[in-house]
């Protein structure tokens, strides 16, 4: 199986090429615009983690960031730990995350990091966990669902769940759901706005026809690599939409959004090699570098414009639009109904 330890994504050829489509906080004059133009909130696709945070002080904030000793992950690490965020790294390889850690460390020799292991794919790895987190009595302000796998062969993970179902989206929602309390008393305590950012992809649009193949998820027999990876790209924008739907319900001071960080070539498609071929033959011209494509993920946990903005779906550090399967609020209860029988969790 094929484990990465972030989410950068180049979903498929004709990606290379698109446009970014976008609309501005307040969701008025949707726009279409290439790699360098500017959305409504005065960046781009071009704009850098480093860019969409400058200025901003997270000295009193802690954040969770999953999938952290690389790529984008380790990005967002670097980038949150630079403007003063205690930031825990919840990685599969503890070594390369301490080693992540260190190298961030001797530039920025204040920053305040801490390293825990976390398989995304067990949900007793996940229990742990959380476990393990809350023992600490950390607050908790952000909570960044970065970790990803992407287009591997059929397996099947610890808990007999289809691999990137389990990992993309299951153990993510376990994850958040058994860290929701902690995320709470901080928000009420601090006074100050809790954030779940959930990386998604555009590879949602590429998902089974049905959108999530509730009664095969398992089915071996007609699984595709790539649609398997857009229906838990999907599910992570259904995760968040409904969330988002429960706090607003309940008047809980936590926002959540699901993302597309951009198409950044990786080994994710190794399985793929004309794609792996071309993209890397081109990609230089039209893909973001790992700085660019963390800079979404960083807009959404710290950007002053991103309060009280909630069950969105962001691209390019602007708020964008997810397909019709991506708006389905019954569809987005239905999942998470499921995801609760999956993991034995109650009801929020």
């Amino acid at each position: 199986a094929l484990f990465r330890d972030d989410t950068e994504v180049c979903v498929c050829v004709c990606e290379l090429f698109q446009f970014r489509q976008g609309k501005s906080i307040s969701k008025k004059n949707k726009k279409m615009w290439p790699f360098w133009w500017k959305g409504a909130s005065g960046f781009s696709a071009h704009s850098t983690a480093e860019q969409v945070t400058h200025g901003i002080d997270g000295t009193a904030l802690t954040a969770i960031i999953t999938g952290a000793s690389s790529g984008i992950g380790e990005e967002t690490t670097r980038v949150l730990a630079l403007r003063g965020v205690h930031v825990v790294m919840a990685v599969r390889n503890t070594d390369s995350g301490n080693q992540v850690r260190e190298k961030i460390l001797k530039d920025t020799p204040q920053a305040k990091i801490d390293v825990m292991k976390l398989d995304l794919s067990s949900m007793a790895s996940v229990r742990s966990f959380a476990s393990e987190f809350k023992s600490l009595d950390l607050p908790l302000n952000l909570l960044i669902n970065n970790a990803g796998i992407m287009a591997c062969p059929y397996t099947l993970s610890s808990d007999n769940i289809e691999l990137q179902f389990a990992t993309n989206h299951l153990g993510h929602f376990l994850l958040t759901n058994l860290l929701l309390d902690t995320m709470k008393k901080t928000a009420n305590e601090s006074n100050t706005e809790g954030r779940i950012v959930i990386l998604s992809s555009e590879g949602h649009r590429y998902a089974y026809r049905e959108g999530i193949r509730f009664d095969k998820i398992n089915d071996e027999a007609s699984y595709n690599t790539l649609q398997a990876y857009g229906q838990s790209k999907l599910c992570n924008i259904l995760h968040a939409t409904e969330l988002a739907r429960q706090f607003k319900e309940q008047g809980v001071n936590i926002t959540v959004n699901s993302l597309h960080p951009g198409s950044i070539m990786t080994n994710l498609l190794r399985y793929h090699s004309f794609i792996n071929t071309l993209g890397n033959a081109v990609g230089k011209y039209v893909l973001k570098s790992s700085p660019q494509g963390a800079a979404t993920t960083c807009y959404a946990a710290l950007h002053p414009q991103a309060k009280g903005v909630s069950g969105e779906y962001l691209m390019d550090n602007n708020i964008s639009s997810p397909n019709s399967q991506g708006k389905d609020t019954d569809l987005a209860k239905k999942l998470w109904e499921f995801s609760l029988s999956l993991t034995g969790e109650e009801e929020l």
